[in-house]
């Protein structure tokens, strides 16, 4: 039977287990994706994913804790300051594996191993999402009202289109201005051509 069995052992001795463990989880945090095969990304992501719960709350016990795992300071800094904030209101799955197809030389089922993005910037642009749907449903109600609107915006207009009839009066009266010195000047071109 295959029952409760707790990890996958993948045929090596703990020692070289752990080691495979540490090196792998120091790599994924350095790097932030890894290359490997299917069975041993699906081990590491749960190491990893612990290491970042961990990682949330920055202090000396934690550190610690995460330093019996990976040894390396640059990388356990790394975690805490760059990649485990990203993480503060997600409750766990900061991993992806991304599948590759198969390796040439076995047939091993190869994947990506890698930390997700930043994820405070989707959850905002959900919301406006919701929000747009929203405001489209206004602005179909707004429409409707706008095309009411209009036959009583024609009425309002008829009032000051009796204020430019008086201006187009007062405006025909400077033009029969310009137009009687052009007729004077016709006037006065005429009489200079029967004096020839």
């Amino acid at each position: 039977m295959h029952n409760r069995i707790g990890f996958n052992r993948l045929g090596r001795k703990p020692s070289h287990r752990k080691a495979l463990h540490r090196n792998m989880v120091t790599s994924l945090i350095k790097y932030e994706r890894i290359e490997t095969t299917q069975a041993k990304a699906k081990e590491i992501r749960r190491t990893a994913e612990k290491l970042v719960t961990r990682a949330k709350v920055d202090s000396v016990h934690n550190r610690r804790i995460v330093a019996k795992t990976v040894y390396e300071k640059d990388a356990v800094n790394k975690l805490f300051t760059e990649v485990s904030p990203r993480f503060v209101e997600r409750p766990g799955g900061y991993t992806r594996i991304l599948k590759l197809g198969k390796r040439s030389g076995d047939a091993a089922e190869m994947v990506i191993l890698e930390f997700l993005k930043d994820e405070v910037e989707p959850k905002k642009k959900a919301a406006p999402k919701k929000k747009a749907a929203a405001k489209k449903t206004t602005a179909k109600k707004t429409e409707a009202k706008k095309v009411e609107t209009p036959v009583v915006e024609d009425a309002t207009v008829e009032e000051p289109v009796a204020v430019p009839a008086e201006e187009v009066k007062a405006e025909a009266a400077p033009a029969a201005e310009t137009e009687a010195p052009a007729e004077e000047a016709k006037v006065d071109e005429a009489p200079a051509e029967k004096a020839e």
